[in-house]
């Protein structure tokens, strides 16, 4: 099954099939002799299909529903979807059989057309194993890894990098995989790894240290990240960070990036378990100076609340298109079932109480929020989050995305305009 799971479902010959796909199978349906009364059935259920895509798109944004807003080329989509649907829907009274069967088959076939193309516009989900919550890549082999044997963790990054010459035979790419973390009794799916080409050299240079969530639904895929760092590395001698796509979500449901009774210790898996392991594993500058946490969507609430609880442990933190607090989507079902009703202790664990109860402790952190100018949704909580990071002392910026939403370019441009402001603070120089 690792073959399906894996199967790219971005790729642009993938959706193109896919899509002329249920478009062929509609062809065939429509093409069939018809009389008035087929002819007005089709007519009927293609108009209505479109009202009810149009109906679900005026709906969902109206409601806010998951605080994912939809933008119009998505309600375009969804129009054409649903009024396919309905003619497919509709030649279930034709004749002979196979055409009913044909028919049935069609309603499948223009659905998972659909959704392909919906997926595709917002780029979220990459392979079928991502779409359906499975982790999938290649096990990074981590006693392959070679280290570097000179200064100790903890270095001036600045002397290591600067110095750093390209040897011939690094790779033009980096290494993305993935990895289970030992965990101390948190359900935990594999990690995603993405080693950068001056890592995969033969005597590496120590490089700084990511800690990066994604957004739930998701999973830990390294690819989102692992696109935009070897961009930067292409302009910066192969130098990037060394990443650990961490699960803070489980296999339980969200744990709001708390530790509980119903879900377990995800925070202490993330800053107990991860961070220790990751510093032990790989070639990182040990030190909170060239460490940085960070996420996407629920894994900014996350990284913005970790950062905030341990501020000793980062240098750096970054929140792309991220939750004003963990639980702000749900906030009830969050008290319920990881504070067992007590919302004082709900509160109390908001980044922005938390910053406010240690003030002045945050004044060698470096942080960015950034949002995506399409997401009217979650840009007040960045803004809020943005501001009490810079009230606590944080030197802490906001960014905007130019055309993205909360999906749609948020993932890729967030972690690029992050890694515009974070790379020099990480040792790695501007980007060129």
């Amino acid at each position: 099954m690792d073959w399906l799971y894996s199967l790219d479902i971005l790729d642009g010959a993938f959706v193109g099939g896919v899509v002329a796909a249920g478009v062929a199978v509609l062809v065939v349906l429509i093409a069939a002799r018809s009389d008035r009364w087929r002819a007005q059935r089709l007519l009927l259920a293609a108009a209505a299909g479109t009202l009810v895509g149009l109906t679900f798109y005026i709906v969902w944004d109206a409601a806010d529903f998951l605080g994912l807003y939809l933008p119009e080329d998505v309600g375009r989509l969804l129009m054409a979807t649903c009024a396919a649907g309905g003619v497919a829907l509709a030649c279930l009274w034709d004749r002979p059989a196979w055409r009913r069967a044909l028919a049935a088959a069609g309603v499948l076939v223009v659905a998972v057309s659909g959704g392909t193309a919906i997926n595709a516009y917002f780029g979220y989900d990459r392979t079928l194993g991502a779409l359906v919550g499975v982790s999938t890549g290649a096990p990074i082999d981590l006693g392959a890894l070679a280290k570097d044997v000179g200064p100790a963790r903890g270095a001036s990054a600045g002397k290591l990098l600067s110095g750093w010459t390209p040897p011939a035979g690094m790779p033009a790419v980096g290494r993305r995989g993935t990895v289970q973390i030992p965990s101390n009794g948190f359900p935990a799916r594999r990690a995603g790894v993405y080693l950068p080409p001056a890592a995969l050299t033969a005597h590496p240079v120590r490089l700084p240290l990511v800690i990066l969530m994604m957004g739930d639904p998701g999973t830990p895929d390294p690819g989102a990240v692992a696109n935009v760092l070897d961009a930067f590395a292409a302009t910066h001698r192969g130098l990037a960070p060394i990443v650990v796509v961490a699960d803070q979500i489980g296999t339980k449901g969200d744990p709001a990036c708390a530790d509980s009774t119903t879900y377990g210790p995800a925070e202490s898996y993330i800053l107990d378990d991860v961070i220790p392991w990751a510093r032990r594993t790989f070639n990182v500058l040990g030190d909170a100076a060239h460490t940085a946490i960070g996420g996407y969507s629920n894994g900014g609430a996350c990284a913005f609340k970790l950062a905030a609880e341990r501020p000793a442990l980062f240098g750096a933190m970054f929140s792309a298109s991220g939750e004003e607090y963990p639980g702000a989507e749900s906030p009830q079902a969050v008290i319920t079932d990881v504070f067992h009703g007590d919302v004082k202790a709900f509160d109390a664990a908001k980044p922005a109480a938390i910053l406010a109860r240690h003030r002045g402790a945050y004044s060698h952190i470096t942080a960015v929020f950034t949002v995506g100018s399409g997401d009217p949704t979650f840009t007040p909580g960045v803004r809020r989050a943005e501001q009490a990071a810079k009230a606590a002392g944080m030197a802490a910026s906001f960014r905007t995305v130019p055309g993205a939403g909360h999906v749609h370019g948020a993932i890729g441009g967030g972690f690029r305009e992050a890694f515009e402001v974070l790379f020099p603070v990480l040792g790695l120089g501007g980007q060129k």
